[in-house]
């Protein structure tokens, strides 16, 4: 007899920080996780799972792993967007997870075995001032680390997004409130400020370590393009999000003017939020999360379009999405030969306690373990003394009062 799905529970915690997991259960009594996290949005996640997507589980089958995607994709009227997609996402990589438990296999086995031993990783290095900068920088190659995301303060503001003044603090944007942090932010500042910023940090460095910088958007493509050919001495490893791509046209201005490596898409949910950019070769970087882009079934799709333009993938992997989701990232990786870097914060004690991993991290590079599935457990008693706290990443507005791209 065909197993069956019997049980798909929504579970929301707060280890440090809000997380959704999706708990999916057989006839057999095989549970598969997956991950449901969206930002600032988890409640919207949560509902859309408990209330429209968990019923249509029961009773299918979690070998048709495809054919649930398409179901849920495709099947339904309303398609596309962050929060279906992370639903779907958490959906497939739960089945996935059961799949590989069926099997006794890692996921990466089950598509099609490992092209490399390990996966290069990077991690962030703030400081508000450049000595600040560097110090942490040199700092987190001591800890192993090969590539090394730098980002720096903007003299005349008094915050940037996830660099503190003064210190002491950890690289965590998101505030426990009930409403978002609202920031004011200088793009002229920005830009006649980092690249000398950069150009320290490379000069102390030297040439081997691998140094990234995100610009978080907040560009326009004239001023992108300004910032990529100023860069261009750095050497930088990629830079990050330099304009909003809803118009992906806009990304030939941009690369018509530097050679500067290009990497975005965090925000993408599918295939065709980057089809022009790969098919065009306006980037050399996809950024697509893996649970906000409907999880390993379709983030593999998008991983071979690239593939073909010779585009490479660095998944975005910061801390607010679970372990779940990095090692459903790790597995891909391993079978992804146009794979080029996970990004890697890392997890407080406690997150790693509740969602108990076999991936681990060791002199610059992860790897996800040999258990059967994901290979990510999760704690449900250690998890229910933390409940939901309404947390929001800040929001930016220009010097004179206007919203700006987050």
């Amino acid at each position: 007899m065909t197993d069956k799905i019997i049980a798909a529970d929504v579970i929301v915690c707060s280890p440090t920080r809000n997380f959704v997991t999706l708990k999916v259960t057989t006839a057999d009594g095989v549970v598969g996780y997956g991950d449901a996290t969206l930002n600032g949005r988890e409640l919207s996640v949560a509902s859309y799972l408990r209330d429209h997507v968990a019923p249509l589980l029961i009773g299918r089958d979690p070998a048709r792993i495809e054919d649930t995607w398409q179901y849920l994709y495709r099947g339904v009227y309303w398609r596309r967007g962050p929060v279906t997609m992370a639903a779907i996402g958490a959906v497939d990589v739960a089945l996935w997870d059961i799949k590989g438990k069926t099997v006794g296999q890692p996921v990466y086995q089950l598509l099609g075995g490992a092209v490399r031993d390990r996966i290069l990783a990077y991690t962030h290095a703030t400081g508000w001032e450049t000595a600040e900068l560097i110090d942490q920088v040199v700092a987190t190659r001591e800890r192993g680390f090969l590539a090394i995301r730098a980002q720096a303060g903007v003299p005349g503001l008094d915050n940037v997004y996830g660099v503190h003044k003064g210190g002491g603090e950890g690289y965590e944007p998101a505030g426990r409130g009930v409403a978002p942090v609202e920031e004011v932010w200088d793009t002229d500042a920005y830009i006649r400020h980092i690249p000398g910023v950069l150009e320290q940090v490379r000069e102390h460095v030297g040439p081997e370590l691998k140094l990234l910088h995100d610009a978080h958007h907040r560009l326009t493509p004239q001023q992108a393009a300004r910032l990529g050919k100023a860069l261009e001495d750095v050497d930088l490893f990629w830079l990050e999000d330099v304009t909003p791509a809803e118009n992906q046209d806009v990304l030939r201005l941009v690369r018509n003017h530097t050679t500067t490596p290009l990497a975005i898409g965090e925000v993408f949910n599918t295939i065709w939020d980057a089809q022009h950019l790969i098919t065009e070769q306006l980037i050399d970087f996809i950024r697509v999360a893996i649970v906000h882009a409907g999880g390993i079934s379709h983030v593999r799709k998008l991983f071979a379009l690239a593939e073909v333009y010779q585009v490479r993938c660095g998944p975005h992997g910061p801390s607010d999405v679970s372990p779940i989701s990095l090692g459903a990232g790790l597995h891909l990786g391993m079978a992804t030969p146009n794979f080029a870097i996970q990004e890697y914060m890392g997890y407080d004690p406690l997150v790693s306690e509740v969602f108990p991993h076999a991936w681990s991290f060791d002199s610059g590079y992860l790897t996800p373990g040999d258990a059967p599935g994901v290979g990510v457990g999760f704690d449900e008693v250690l998890a229910a003394r933390y409940p939901y706290e309404p947390a929001y990443l800040p929001v930016a507005r220009r010097l004179d009062g206007t919203m700006t791209d987050w």
